[in-house]
């Protein structure tokens, strides 16, 4: 059985420490912010905190998905020590960097004929991917070789569920993505949009939700209707949120008494630079395995 390593994309928003404990290495995607480019690389840089406070003053973050020549710098380390590869990408919905991968996989296919590299399309993000790549370390852990991980991975992604709201629409307005009169009256009415994840790895607007009390019950009750096994629900559970830390409590504290058999506490991480370039603050995202997404 050959060996493999098992590799991701900084946008699966998990600690550095997490990384470091499971081995797993990552690819930086980058983003230009004030006229300097930095590297998504888990919060070293540039701190969360300063990140989004640059944002709430006024800066506008442009992100930069990573490019072939990144990914054959990345892999083929790897590759030259005898390992394949098991990658898992940022959503094709969301990003070109999952076009990127394959053809730099493509290329290296050619230089290295006896190696596999599977990229797998997460159809995710933040983490979401995170959660996937979490349960493919589990399986790794157990013996898995690449290619049942691989099959494992395209056979189940579709069942990580991720609901988004955000109590901050200010972000969305500067950023072209609903119109000032929107916000305003968004934010006159106390709405919190709440989001998923469609079956094609698309961020999509749900419902439209008065005050942030109720879209926290709400974001709970999409898990209550999707997760595995209802509340007898017994996998894990991840939160990521950008500078929102008591939201996300709030939404974990109601997750861990509807589900009392959860697999550990729930993980809350922070929403990292170049997923936060798009959210911006204010935004809790949970994440859970559940029914197949098929919308």
């Amino acid at each position: 059985m050959s060996k493999f390593v098992l590799t991701a994309s900084s946008t699966v928003d998990l600690p550095l420490e997490y990384f470091e404990k499971q081995k797993i290495p990552y690819v930086c995607f980058h983003y230009m912010m004030d006229g300097i480019e930095y590297p998504d690389d888990l919060g070293q840089t540039i701190s969360f905190e300063d990140f989004y406070r640059k944002i709430e003053a006024g800066a506008m973050p442009t992100t930069s998905q990573v490019s072939v020549g990144q990914f054959i710098d990345f892999c083929e380390p790897f590759l030259k020590e005898g390992l394949d590869i098991v990658h898992i990408a940022l959503s094709s919905g969301l990003s070109g960097s999952f076009d990127s991968a394959m053809t730099a996989k493509d290329q290296l296919a050619e230089k290295y004929p006896d190696r596999q590299i599977y990229v797998v399309d997460s159809l995710g993000a933040s983490s979401g991917s995170g959660l996937l790549l979490d349960m493919a370390a589990d399986l790794r852990d157990n013996g898995a070789n690449a290619a049942e991980i691989y099959t494992w991975l395209e056979n189940n992604k579709l069942k990580i569920h991720h609901w988004f709201f955000t109590t901050d629409l200010s972000h969305f307005k500067r950023g072209g993505r609903i119109s000032a009169t929107a916000a305003f009256m968004g934010t006159l009415l106390g709405i919190c949009p709440l989001m998923n994840m469609s079956y094609d790895g698309k961020l999509i607007p749900r419902h439209k939700i008065r005050s942030k009390k109720k879209v926290i019950e709400e974001t709970v009750n999409m898990m209550v209707l999707h997760a595995e096994n209802g509340t007898d629900y017994s996998g894990k559970c991840f939160i990521s949120q950008s500078v929102c830390l008591e939201d996300a409590r709030s939404v974990a504290s109601l997750v861990e008494a509807k589900f009392p058999k959860l697999n550990g506490p729930v993980m809350i991480n922070s929403i990292g630079t170049v997923i936060g370039s798009h959210t911006g603050p204010g935004t809790v995202a949970l994440f859970f395995v559940g029914d197949q997404r098929v919308d």
